[in-house]
């Protein structure tokens, strides 16, 4: 007689220990007159079988969120996962996630990344005041921000802690203007996001110890 053992084989899922985690980088950070920006989706041990997705992000205050529009040819995701964009003049943020499988398992999408520029859009400016090079603790800086809506947000990288001393309150602002009494963590590129979608010029501040 033949004997047969059963043998019960667990169905495997893709935990989200195991689900990768996209991890967006840009290359240049700062942009020239008609530069091109190089976006590059990591964070995959294996990135061959998956497909890229690329989108630019869109600030929607009174949230502190973005939402995603696709970028042009990534409807069904490229192969490479790099991303080139022609001709980039303003102040913009990116996403990335990646796609495998029919039907398609999605990954999360990236982190927000963004790439600055010094130049001022129709649509949006950030003005500093006192305008100078130098910027010294515990002085005074005001971000004034104009655009198409009243609602507005000012952003930073990297994003300071909130201190008692700041007006900004870094998510959504109703007037024209906000006051910083500046602190050593306040060193960084900041810029203005609109209800309107737009994103003004990148003003970097470097905080000084006085001699």
């Amino acid at each position: 007689m033949d004997y047969f053992q059963l043998v019960y084989l667990p169905c495997l899922s893709l935990s989200p220990a195991a689900k990768p985690q996209p991890v967006l980088s840009v290359s240049p950070s700062w942009l020239g007159p008609g530069a091109s920006v190089t976006l590059s989706c990591g964070g995959f041990q294996h990135p061959s079988g998956w497909r890229f997705f690329w989108y630019k992000a869109v600030p929607e205050p009174p949230s502190s969120s973005y939402s995603f529009d696709l970028m042009p040819g990534s409807t069904n995701g490229t192969e490479q996962n790099s991303y080139l964009i022609n001709g980039q003049n303003h102040t913009a943020g990116y996403v990335c996630r990646a796609g495998r499988g029919e039907p398609v398992f999605y990954t999360d999408y990236s982190q927000p990344k963004f790439v600055w520029s010094a130049d001022s859009p129709p649509a949006a400016s950030l003005s500093v005041s006192p305008d100078r090079v130098q910027h010294f603790l515990h002085q005074s800086v005001t971000l004034n921000c104009t655009g198409k809506k009243t609602q507005w947000r000012v952003k930073s990288f990297p994003e300071p802690v909130r201190p008692s001393s700041s007006q900004c309150s870094w998510w959504t602002m109703t007037g024209s203007s906000c006051t910083i009494k500046l602190l050593q963590h306040h060193s960084g590129v900041y810029w203005c996001e609109f209800g309107s979608g737009d994103f003004s010029n990148a003003v970097n501040i470097t905080v000084h110890s006085r001699l």
